[in-house]
């Protein structure tokens, strides 16, 4: 099981690979205990991002807005799944026996 990383910790290594440049990637992963998919996936969202790393994480919302559009989409999501249970259930109850 991975551990997750923080922002601060993703940046940093990018920028150690910046301050090392000796060093190669595989190396820069071996010394921070990283694989090296993260690393390039993080340097991707970094250059993306002028310089910041930013992850979706839970409760990570651009704004309450999104947050509860959101949450009103989960809400409807189930109440969708419920109604059509309800629906196959009585078309199967409401059948005549052969």
């Amino acid at each position: 099981m991975s551990k997750q990383k923080t922002d601060e910790f993703k940046e940093q290594a990018i920028k150690y690979r910046i301050d090392n440049s000796h060093l190669s990637v595989a190396e820069v992963c071996k010394n921070l205990g990283i694989s090296v998919a993260a690393y390039y996936k993080w340097n991707r969202l970094s250059k993306t991002n002028q310089g910041s790393i930013i992850t979706r994480g839970s409760g990570n919302y651009e704004s309450d807005e999104a947050k509860e559009i959101t949450r009103l989409k989960k809400e409807l999501k189930a109440k969708d799944d419920a109604l059509n249970i309800l629906k196959k259930a009585i078309s199967i109850l409401g059948e005549e026996p052969k």
